[in-house]
């Protein structure tokens, strides 16, 4: 198996500010672009051909990767003009491919943390002789998921919608968004329009006899969909719950990119990560959280659980939980903001604007 498809064309609303000028596998997770992690994963495996099936914000990832040979791939890069979904948007990176009918495809959502053995699902489709594979993960609560449910050889018998009601909870495993392909399944998905490979490609291949088969791997995964999903992703990656060979440092309490200051007696920790020019003042405290390239942390802030777009700056004694400051955004000293709260780009907070508590 030597070739993948990424699929890194979604406009990733839900990232919201962080995806405004930055396509959602290009936001930083423990130092480097999310794809990154994606990208040396598939090599670790044995992948030396990837194409990019690209859309929002094309045009970043190229200027960024190259060809790959600094990765030791070799990557291409495949543009939609229209959205054409998941399977329309692997249909339309086809022709890049250079697999035989019979060869396996791997396939990727851009948008997932794992630590799927990628080689057993390799394994596991060959030996099976499925046309498709996928990566089951299970999960304790599924209502917000599809449910797949297989048989006892792990064949797919049905996609079923996210359940409604617990009668409908049939099973507690759920699409992990990871794929082999036959390569000749590929050439069926139709042309020119948009094609769901969760909704329609997978049940009509089921309806037509197909054989799908289902992994199960249990191993660390996460949707990265959410700003507090990316946190934590960043943060389990610096610490080392989710693997990957492309962090750029050793895994621990931290991680502090080379041109980065800290003052000596701020305190960073459960996996926060400094990025490249970034300033962290005195007595400052951040825990589990994710400092992009060149933000300023004044003295005394208190961060946790949160996001600090690129050159965005934090007010002193301002504080910060569960929430997202987009790029270049000033958020003025002695603020609260919590629970999700999101500061658009460039955004200026005026100081003492937004309270949770009393100012005494």
């Amino acid at each position: 198996m030597t070739e993948a498809i990424l699929l890194v064309g979604g406009k990733g609303t839900r990232l919201r500010p962080l995806t405004v000028n930055t396509p959602k596998p290009m936001v930083p997770a423990a130092g480097v672009p999310f794809l990154t992690h994606q990208l040396a994963r598939a090599k670790a495996a044995g992948v030396d051909h990837i194409v990019l099936a690209t859309s929002y914000l094309a045009e970043v990832f190229e200027p960024y990767f190259g060809d790959g040979s600094g990765l030791g791939l070799h990557i291409e890069y495949v543009t939609e003009v229209e959205p054409l979904g998941t399977g329309g948007a692997i249909r339309n990176v086809a022709s890049r491919l250079h697999s035989g009918p019979d060869d396996p495809v791997l396939i990727f959502n851009g948008d997932i943390l794992t630590g799927l053995d990628i080689a057993a699902l390799v394994d596991e489709h060959k030996t099976t002789g499925a046309d498709v594979s996928l990566h089951l993960s299970r999960v304790e609560d599924p209502r917000a998921y599809g449910l797949v449910p297989t048989d006892d050889t792990g064949r797919v018998t049905a996609f079923l919608e996210k359940p409604q009601t617990p009668e409908e909870i049939v099973t507690d495993q759920i699409n992990a968004g990871a794929y082999v392909f036959r390569r000749s399944v590929i050439d069926t998905i139709p042309t020119g329009r948009p094609v769901s490979v969760e909704r329609e490609t997978f049940p009509d291949l089921l309806s037509s006899g197909a054989h799908l088969q289902g992994m199960v791997d249990s191993t660390y995964w996460l949707d990265l969909g959410t700003p507090q999903a990316f946190v934590r992703g960043s943060a389990d990656l610096v610490m080392g719950r989710a693997p990957s060979p492309a962090v750029p440092g050793r895994r621990g309490d931290r991680l502090i990119l080379p041109t980065a200051r800290v003052a000596p007696d701020a305190k960073l920790t459960e996996g926060t990560v400094v990025g490249e020019g970034a300033l962290i003042g005195e007595g400052a405290r951040i825990s589990g959280s994710a400092i992009l390239p060149d933000a300023v942390i004044e003295p005394g802030a208190v961060i946790m659980d949160s996001l600090v777009g690129t050159a965005a700056r934090v007010g002193a004694r301002t504080t910060l939980k569960d929430a997202v400051i987009g790029d270049g955004a000033h958020v003025g000293a002695d603020n609260e903001l919590q629970s999700g709260a999101r500061i658009w780009c460039n955004t200026t907070l005026p100081p003492a604007s937004i309270r949770f508590s009393s100012d005494q």
